[in-house]
């Protein structure tokens, strides 16, 4: 299983949010290239990359931010937030994006997401598929969609798709341990999917048991910025594995 730490970046700093509330925000680091050499040095490979304000701004905004960690780190960076056109595509791909995550355009423009997937590949597009109360939330998780979690993904996965980040934004930084049970359920009924579990990671102690379960790869956040988790720990778990 892959581990890949997250960096939400609002204002080109490095943040984390509770329950994906704005509201919440806490500076963690003004510099995020400075936590993503950390993470490289510690012999991390991947980067789940989110810009917050282009989720918010349905834009991309701090691609900046990316390019900066593309060009001086070797980490393989997947990129979040606010992608809703093919420019925006464009950009984060030559700032050095390796793969893409779409959420809401997934939801709101589907034939222009289902031509990202043809034109790029299923190794390049990942599905976001955030989830409250059983449906997909949009916008930067400040909408509910009326979209069904598994009949989403199991339509997607006939359009092509092979990652998908699923997140319970109600574990979303709050420390609480992950959605055991949803991926489990993602896993039985979506067959063959390369899931990518986020949200609620709180002790190292629950990264095994993820693997266990079947995830691709798992997304660590806030336990990381809080000292739940060390890199050494993240480290060594790598190694390992």
């Amino acid at each position: 299983m892959r581990i890949i730490p997250a960096i939400d970046i609002i204002d080109g700093k490095c943040v984390r949010l509770s329950k994906g509330d704005y509201e919440t925000k806490k500076i963690y680091n003004e510099n995020p290239l400075e936590v993503a050499k950390q993470f490289e040095d510690s012999g991390i490979e991947y980067l789940h990359l989110v810009d917050l304000d282009g989720a918010k701004s349905s834009k991309i905004i701090n691609h900046n931010v990316l390019e900066q960690i593309a060009t001086k780190t070797n980490l393989k960076i997947d990129f979040g937030g606010g992608l809703k056109t093919d420019e925006d595509l464009r950009i984060a791909f030559e700032c050095g994006a390796n793969q893409i995550t779409g959420g809401s355009i997934a939801v709101k423009n589907p034939d222009v997401f289902q031509e990202w997937i043809n034109n790029y590949g299923s190794k390049k597009i990942i599905l976001g598929a955030d989830v409250k109360n059983g449906k997909i939330a949009v916008s930067g998780w400040l909408e509910e969609s009326k979209e069904e979690l598994i009949p989403f993904v199991q339509s997607y996965q006939i359009k092509g798709i092979n990652y998908i980040i699923c997140t319970d934004i109600d574990k979303d930084g709050m420390l609480q341990g992950p959605s055991f049970d949803l991926y489990k359920k993602i896993l039985t009924e979506c067959k063959n999917i390369k899931l990518i579990a986020s949200g609620g990671i709180s002790t190292f102690s629950e990264l095994p048991k993820l693997a266990e379960l079947g995830c691709e790869a798992t997304i660590v956040g806030k336990a990381i910025y809080e000292g739940r988790i060390s890199l050494n720990q993240l480290e060594k778990f790598i190694i390992k594995n």
